[in-house]
């Protein structure tokens, strides 16, 4: 494996093993990350509505590709629905919308960035599948190449899979050292559905890249303790989303593949206590 590497999806779609995430402020600050994050070898971009940067990541994206001799079939672009459009035909608008900020035909990517939850939607089950079956109609028309969800944890992704006609594809969730979703991961990989992590170094404030067995081993291999993170994820066969503006980290998130931790490491890092991240509960966050 190396970071030109694929997984496949449960459609036969195929997404590359490393992405880059974009919660960076919209301008050319994200337009210039974009296109040293492509530069550099990175094939997967990811971003949402919420961050309010699709404009700027569909430039970069267009940009690099005439700088790099690049199709448009080359990279793989990811973006998300919010929450306040929900349901069948807001999600639809937002589609449509986040597909004109872009800049582009079709996104390879869509997904819904949170679930609606009991605590805050007694139908929470209907929304989520009416908003479902707006991504299965602009899938269907091949708007979307592959489908998914983002935060849904093992009890939401099974609901939605028995109200549904296509399974999702992708679910992106939080996931790194001390605090991993071992139980939402677990489940829908059981499902064949393929997991993302997102702040897999743990976001601001964090202390997981200072993590005392994270660093035994990034030593024992002359690595950068989020090379290890990274590769503990990669053999999970979790898709880590990595973010920086710096074209050097960029360049060492995608030198990740001349090494290979053991199991009694892999299972040293399961154990990290928790050091930091957003730890948001998708059956409590007010969405």
């Amino acid at each position: 494996m190396d970071k030109t590497s694929t997984y496949t999806l449960n459609n036969g779609y195929n997404v590359p093993v490393v992405g880059f995430g974009t919660i960076i402020p919209d301008g050319e600050q994200t337009v210039s990350a974009v296109k040293d994050a492509i530069k550099s070898g990175y094939r997967l971009i990811d971003t949402a509505e919420i961050y309010g940067n699709e404009v700027s990541v569909g430039q970069g994206i267009r940009e690099a590709m005439v700088e790099n001799n690049l199709k448009r079939e080359d990279i793989l672009v990811s973006t998300k629905a919010w929450h306040s459009h929900r349901g069948y035909e807001k999600t639809t608008v937002a589609f449509n919308e986040s597909l004109q900020k872009l800049g582009l035909d079709y996104v390879d990517i869509y997904l819904i960035h949170w679930p609606a939850n009991a605590k805050w939607h007694d139908d929470w089950r209907e929304l989520n599948a009416d908003t479902w079956r707006a991504l299965e109609d602009l899938y269907k028309v091949g708007k979307i190449k592959a489908i998914g969800v983002s935060n849904f944890l093992a009890h939401h992704l099974k609901a939605l899979i028995e109200d549904s006609e296509i399974k999702p594809m992708i679910n992106q969730i939080e996931y790194h050292p001390g605090f991993a979703q071992t139980e939402a991961a677990e489940y829908a990989q059981s499902q064949n559905i393929q997991v993302e992590a997102w702040s897999p170094f743990g976001g601001p404030g964090s202390n997981v890249l200072k993590d005392a067995t994270v660093n035994e081993i990034a030593k024992k291999y002359g690595k950068q303790p989020s090379q290890v993170i990274l590769h503990w994820l990669i053999q999970k066969n979790i898709i880590p989303l990595t973010k920086s503006t710096s074209i050097n980290h960029m360049r060492d998130n995608l030198d990740d593949f001349d090494f290979e931790l053991t199991g009694s490491e892999m299972n040293a890092i399961d154990k990290s206590p928790y050091s930091g991240g957003f730890q948001f509960d998708p059956d409590t966050a007010k969405s």
